[in-house]
This record gives structure tokens, sequence and C-alpha cells, in this order.
């Protein structure tokens, strides 16, 4: 149980421009995605002093890409910088090469994102390709990365 109110990482400003999700994402909107996980997912949170400070995940891909899954996550506005990303992507990484035996691990991000960029490619991610006009995003289009990571 969260013990403070503190927005989630998912509803920051910060966060909404790095992300596919809207600002200002409702609780309804939260509780459904949750809910629509798969037995195969894996999520964490990342809490201090009992608050959501960050979340992650992996989508394990089914049937001929099972050896594969889509990384997502994402980290508080206000504790951005402070290498809790880091220890997240890292903590991820264990559980699908260590305990998943995933092969092939993917994620698409903003071209203008650098220190997450920054941060994928220190882990053994690699640019395979551009997405143009990937999403809209403040009034205008913004194209991203395919990266992935193969299991070393």
């Amino acid at each position: 149980m969260i013990a403070r109110a503190s927005p989630p990482s998912h509803a920051c400003p910060a966060t909404a421009t790095v992300t596919l999700r809207l600002p200002h994402q409702t609780p309804e909107a939260t509780r459904k995605w949750i809910e629509g996980r798969q037995p195969g997912d894996v999520d964490l949170v990342v809490v201090h002093d009992g608050v959501i400070i960050g979340n992650g995940g992996l989508t394990r891909f089914q049937g001929r890409r099972a050896h594969a899954a889509m990384l997502g996550m994402g980290i508080h506005d206000d504790w951005r910088g402070r290498g809790i990303g880091s220890r997240l992507l890292l903590e991820l990484l264990m559980i699908a090469d260590d305990w998943l035996d995933l092969r092939r691990i993917e994620l698409t991000v903003y071209v203008d994102d650098a220190p997450a960029i920054a941060l994928y490619e220190r882990n053994g991610f690699r640019v395979e390709g551009t997405h143009e006009a990937f999403a809209f995003r403040d009034g205008s289009y913004v194209d991203a990365h395919a990266m992935a990571r193969l299991k070393p």
C-alpha cells in the first residue's frame, strides 16, 4: 500500500514526454493496463518511503518469438538522474538472462531522449533502425529508435 499520495511516474510531465502515455493518465486506465498483463510478463516497482517512484517491465512475446521480450520503464520526474533507472534496468536484464533465458530484449526510445539512449547503450542495446514520425508529442511528430540487446 502506498503511504503518501504522489503522482505515479507515468503521470509526470517528463515521463509523458518520453513515453507513449498521455499526460494525466487516469487511475482507471492504469488499472486496466495492470489487469491486462499476462502471466509471463515481469513487472517491478521502485519504492521510496512507501511511494512508488519508478516502474519497469518485460512483456514476453509468444510463439516463435518466445525468446524475446519488449522492455519498458519509467522513473518519476523528481528521481531522474540518480541511478535508479540503471539499477532497475540491471534487475530486469538479470531476470531476462538468468531466470527467463530470454535471448533478445527490444525497446523503442525517442531519438531526443539522450539520457535513456546512453543508459541502454551502456547496457548492450544497439540501435537497429529509426521509426520516422513514430508518435505525436507536444504538437509535432517525433522519431524513435528501435533498439535491441542480444543475450551475451
